[in-house]
């Protein structure tokens, strides 16, 4: 099921008088301190963001997503949303029953009935997922070293979103910024992700693709768990605000988004498309190597430069949002400018920047 661009999109918030009776029933529930990632996968489930899923996956979804990129109902989506936690935890909660999902200072967010209890094959998971079980790359080290060994599934109802103490002018639910564009009648809206400072050849690739795509531009960087190393993100807005300033505001926005990313490169991508089309976007740019985390323990690549495109294309109708496809950008000498590595002449003197 697809929502237009503009029209609201559904949450899982109950009106703030239910929320403020069910926050004082939850005080009794048992509760789950949740993580950093779980508070980021929360969040955009019941803001809309990871529609159309209603809460983390139950075993059979989370089997059809891992086996087959699809939820049990044959709806597309690439990556298991899944609450895990420890083997103490979880024998001490019974199926059917209400637990309080808390933040880490201990506000309750949300409740979920649990309806599903397994211990998954997090190699298995791996492969699927990721493409290898392979501890150099961040999620599966995550995987099987921090996440717990038992998942819980179930429906949410959401109570409060989380509170954020930085940027919050930055930051727009999904039905904030589709009444956004609303207001300011833009119909086509093309979405870049990223994860870094932004490079004067990102600039040049966002400029591209807005034109190509005749559409409104919306710089929508993650700030919440990206890969290890990466530039914090107090200082990645910082230059993102400084960068702004150098596009056309009457057809230019940023908003931040609180994703946890899990850099599983042709999966991501796709999953990053059903995101922004939640957002109310139209377009989406995927360029080299998107979403990947780099090398692999035996120094190669996990994903080659444009799987991610290839799956992205073969799935883009279903996204319900048009890929802008950018090959790598390079610096021509001769033009003092960058250019898409496919559109240099033969013989121009060029210059490669890293796309991290």
């Amino acid at each position: 099921m697809q929502i237009p661009n503009h029209a609201p999109i559904p949450e899982l918030y109950v009106s703030y008088e239910s929320a403020q009776k069910l926050k004082s029933e939850a005080g009794d529930l048992p509760s789950w301190d949740l993580s950093q990632r779980q508070i980021c996968d929360l969040e955009l489930l019941m803001n809309g963001g990871f529609f159309p899923l209603k809460g983390f996956l139950g075993q059979d979804d989370y089997n059809a997503v891992v086996d087959t990129m699809r939820l049990a109902d044959g709806t597309l989506w690439p990556i298991p949303i899944t609450l895990d936690v420890p083997e103490d935890f979880a024998a001490t909660v019974e199926l059917g029953q209400d637990i309080a999902l808390r933040d880490q200072e201990g506000v309750i967010l949300a409740t979920m009935t649990v309806t599903d209890r397994w211990t998954p094959d997090k190699a298995s998971e791996a492969k699927q997922i990721f493409g290898d079980d392979d501890n150099a790359h961040p999620a599966v080290n995550y995987l099987h070293h921090t996440a717990g060994p038992v998942y819980l599934g179930g429906p949410i109802t959401g109570i409060q979103q989380p509170v954020h103490y930085d940027f919050k002018m930055r930051r727009d639910t999904p039905n904030e910024l589709r009444a956004y564009f609303r207001k300011l009648g833009w119909r086509r809206i093309v979405a870049f992700q990223t994860r870094n400072p932004l490079h004067r050849a990102h600039q040049e690739l966002t400029f591209r693709a807005a034109r190509e795509a005749q559409a409104n531009l919306l710089i929508h960087p993650v700030v919440g768990l990206t890969k290890p190393g990466d530039v914090d993100h107090f200082t990645r807005v910082r230059c993102y605000e400084a960068v702004l300033d150098k596009y056309p505001a009457a057809t230019t926005t940023m908003s931040l988004l609180n994703l946890a990313m899990r850099m599983a490169g042709p999966r991501e991508a796709v999953w990053h498309g059903i995101i922004r089309r939640n957002h109310g976007c139209t377009h989406m740019i995927v360029g080299r190597d998107h979403a990947g985390p780099g090398k692999n323990s035996a120094g190669e690549d996990f994903y080659g430069p444009y799987d991610a495109q290839d799956l992205f294309r073969t799935h883009q109708d279903e996204i319900g949002i048009e890929m802008v496809d950018f090959k790598q950008m390079v610096f021509v000498q001769e033009r003092a400018q960058y250019e898409p590595a496919d559109e240099v002449t033969d013989g121009a003197t060029v210059l490669n920047i890293s796309g991290t």
